[in-house]
């Protein structure tokens, strides 16, 4: 499905996205048409219009589209999209008046398989916003997949973690989880586990990575997930801390659409 404030997307809807491509997004992991933390999604959403658009976004109308696009039964993925087609690189300065694009597609398995990154420094532009901009961090990411990695785990010019090219990193250290800080997109998964947990963040440098047991990305729609290799340092797939991370994060109440 791909509807444009709840219609079919015209032929020319999406030219500004191609070649302008300034907007922000949200994606919803849905579960028999219900969220998990679908109120961070919408303060996600409203935040980052703001920020980008200087004006005020409906949580009201977006949930209303997002049903449109949800499964009743069954999970999926949606896509919430905010732009405005009608800002180019010669309108930059006008006044915006974004629209909501939804588009959906099936789920991933509920286990993806365990991840194998390498390090790189970079650190996005607007950390904060989850922007549709991904060009640079896209290309690390292929880059790493053609040298054999899965992905890119982004670091400061410090040697500080950071965070994953659209994902957060976890670490399991004396048994205990620690959320890399610095300036990076703090996402729906890391703020719900943190809520339930109350775990501490901390700046790691590269360099302490010999001291944690275990290593965990987190992303809305494949929840928790192993990280197996960063650079030359290996970590097990399996640790009880990941079952328990894992488990907690299954069993969190989903918010109607």
């Amino acid at each position: 499905m791909v509807e444009i404030d709840g219609e079919p997307v015209a032929p020319g809807d999406l030219m500004a996205l191609a070649l302008t491509n300034y907007g922000h997004f949200t994606t919803l992991l849905t579960e028999d048409g219900g969220v998990r933390g679908l109120d961070l999604h919408l303060e996600r959403l409203i935040r980052d219009c703001r920020l980008l658009f200087d004006v005020p976004l409906d949580p009201g109308r977006v949930r209303a589209l997002a049903r449109r696009a949800a499964p009743e039964q069954g999970r999926g993925t949606v896509r919430i999209t905010v732009f405005d087609p009608a800002l180019n690189l010669a309108t930059m300065g006008a006044d915006a008046h974004p629209r909501i694009l939804v588009t959906s597609r099936p789920a991933p398995a509920a286990d993806p398989a365990p991840l194998r990154v390498r390090t790189v420094v970079h650190q996005r532009d607007l950390p904060e916003v989850k922007s549709v901009g991904l060009a640079a961090t896209l290309r690390l990411r292929r880059l790493a997949q053609r040298d054999g990695y899965d992905d890119v785990l982004l670091t400061g010019p410090g040697g500080e973690i950071l965070e994953g090219s659209t994902w957060n990193i976890g670490l399991v250290r004396d048994g205990a989880v620690v959320w890399p800080g610095g300036d990076i997109l703090a996402g729906t998964t890391r703020q719900l586990l943190r809520r339930a947990g109350a775990d501490p963040t901390d700046l790691v440098p590269v360099s302490e990575l010999g001291d944690c047991e275990a290593v965990f990305a987190t992303n809305a729609v494949t929840g928790v997930r192993p990280i197996t290799q960063i650079d030359e340092r290996e970590f097990p797939a399996d640790h009880p801390v990941l079952t328990r991370l894992a488990e907690t994060y299954r069993t969190l109440p989903v918010s109607p659409l």
